[in-house]
């Protein structure tokens, strides 16, 4: 597929079919994620794969807020940033910085840096005939998730990624469904 129908095509899908996601297709999704950018080569990202028994504890922990035509996704990809591996690959001679001192930092690109490697993954799934939808993790949700699963403190989760073979979906004919905002809107050259 080209790239640009790629990018066209990339939506939120919420209705899946039973279909498990193939080995290569997983394969492809997680080799893609790993390629994303990353400040100083810090790679401070990690990808929680959850299918069969490990999905239903996931969505036993962290999916009361998810549609149940979400949960009938096969697969979640949760991502996870890990700001310490940022903190600590500053701290390195070859950074010139001498401390782990976040307020160097003017946004979080622990966070930003996997949110660009999510955006991969949700790009690939469209590359692979797949659908996906990125949805946030409820707050109270987050400790029981880390306890299930074993995640690390230091490994903060941006949100999770259901993925599956898109099932059709009813057409939403709501009259608050927001389009997209035009271009000229959101696009400034040379100044606001």
């Amino acid at each position: 597929m080209e790239f640009q129908d790629v990018v066209r095509r990339r939506r939120m899908i919420r209705t899946y079919t039973s279909e498990p996601v193939s080995a290569e297709s997983l394969a492809r999704i997680l080799g893609n994620a790993v390629r994303g950018p990353s400040a100083g080569f810090s790679q401070g990202q990690a990808f929680l794969v959850l299918d069969g028994e490990p999905l239903a504890r996931f969505w036993a922990v962290a999916g009361h807020m998810a549609a149940p035509t979400v949960r009938a996704a096969p697969l979640v990809i949760v991502p996870l940033s890990c700001k310490r591996a940022y903190l600590d690959r500053y701290a390195r001679p070859d950074k010139g910085w001498t401390d782990r001192d976040e307020s160097r930092w003017p946004v979080p690109f622990w966070h930003i840096d996997t949110g660009m490697a999510t955006l991969l993954i949700l790009q690939t799934v469209v590359d692979e005939g797949l659908g996906a939808l990125y949805f946030g993790l409820a707050p109270d949700a987050v400790a029981p998730f880390r306890a299930e699963f074993g995640v690390p403190d230091d490994h903060e989760p941006i949100g999770a990624v259901a993925i599956g073979h898109p099932a059709p979906d009813p057409v939403v004919t709501s009259p608050s469904r927001i389009r997209r905002r035009d271009k000229a809107d959101v696009v400034h050259h040379g100044r606001w």
